[in-house]
């Protein structure tokens, strides 16, 4: 009698188990599933209304989370895309100095982020990055990148903004004025 029912706790104990591990496994699971749609829905977003400058554009009802999300979404595809030619053409200046001043202009962003208490946006550039074939492509991709930068920021400036948000963009903005000089000069 013993016997019996020590295996069958065993059995019991090792079922809870097994059921335990499966509860685990589908709740992993929802949340990988989750975030994926997450990701999608963000893409399927940037996609309908545009990622970075091209998005700031085209809306002209902005919040200041939307302004702030188009600014670092637009960082984010300067550092991908000069980080994109420097790895595919070689590393060469103005490339090389200008993705560091994109990280440092990322983490100005991130800050401004956190001080008003919204979630930073994932780095989705990698899908809007333009292949470039040569260096002259190059240069002209980031004159233009540079000069869409440089107007959405001065759109932005227009817009009543707390202190620190707007000597953030024109920091930006004069940022970009310096990488935009440094294709032309390039060129």
């Amino acid at each position: 009698m013993k016997k019996i029912f020590i295996v069958l706790t065993v059995a019991v104990l090792s079922l809870g188990l097994l059921a335990g591990c499966a509860e685990e496994k589908t709740e992993i699971a929802s949340q990988s599933a989750k975030t994926e749609v997450e990701t999608t829905t963000n893409k399927n977003i940037a996609e309908e209304i545009g990622y970075g400058a091209e998005g700031a554009s085209a809306d002209n009802d902005l919040t200041l989370e939307e302004m702030l999300t188009y600014a670092i979404q637009d960082e984010y595809l300067a550092h991908g895309e000069y980080s994109y030619i420097t790895e595919t053409i070689g590393e060469q200046n103005p490339f090389t100095n200008i993705i560091t001043a994109e990280e440092k202009h990322i983490a100005e962003l991130e800050i401004i982020f956190e001080t008003y208490g919204y979630t930073v946006p994932e780095d989705l550039s990698v899908d809007y990055l333009i292949p470039q074939d040569n260096v002259t492509e190059s240069l002209e991709t980031g004159v233009q990148a540079e000069i869409n930068n440089i107007a959405m920021y001065e759109k932005f400036l227009e817009q009543e903004l707390p202190d620190d948000v707007r000597s953030t963009f024109e920091f930006l903005r004069d940022g970009s004025e310096s990488h935009l000089a440094a294709f032309q000069k390039k060129l």
